[in-house]
């Protein structure tokens, strides 16, 4: 994964913007590793951990009636928190994750539900919903991947690369 954050990392820095992470059921894990490989600070503005449901909405302004209405776990949840950690560390990208990892479900949601959002320039929002199989363990690193590469899909859209 450390080739994918450093891919991610250089086309921030290439392109002269920056990226921020929201993180729920990763607890860090996304922030980890985007600070990875050298020169993260270049393109990498920081992160909030919001594991706590109340947290999503005092610190990434994640509206409660949402949260109370849907929980947690839920695409519109990911893009507020995605736009929340952008607005609030003054990125250009701000990237989210929400879901379950298990053992047990929450909100309703079996686990392996989980929402990725990526808020960007204009205010435009890109989503990625996975119902993901495995133990918790696999589950959060697959989260992370799969954010990762959300990221990297649109900044090479943006760039005119291809993703793979």
């Amino acid at each position: 994964m450390m080739g994918l954050a450093s891919e991610v990392l250089s086309l921030l820095v290439r392109q002269g913007v920056t990226a921020a992470v929201a993180e729920s059921l990763t607890g860090g894990l996304i922030g980890a590793t985007m600070t990875g490989p050298m020169g993260a600070s270049a393109a990498f503005r920081g992160g909030v951990i919001a594991y706590a449901t109340e947290l999503k909405a005092s610190l990434l302004d994640v509206p409660s009636d949402l949260l109370d209405r849907e929980g947690a776990v839920h695409p519109a949840v990911a893009a507020a928190m995605a736009a929340g950690v952008r607005k609030l560390t003054d990125a250009d990208y701000g990237l989210a994750v929400t879901g379950v990892a298990g053992p047990d479900p929450q909100d309703g949601k079996p686990v392996g539900t989980v929402h990725i959002a990526l808020s960007g320039p204009g205010e435009r929002v890109w989503h990625r919903d996975l119902r993901l199989t495995g133990d918790r363990d696999s589950i959060r690193n697959t989260t992370c991947q799969e954010a990762l590469k959300l990221l990297e899909g649109v900044l090479k859209a943006n760039s005119g690369e291809h993703s793979g």
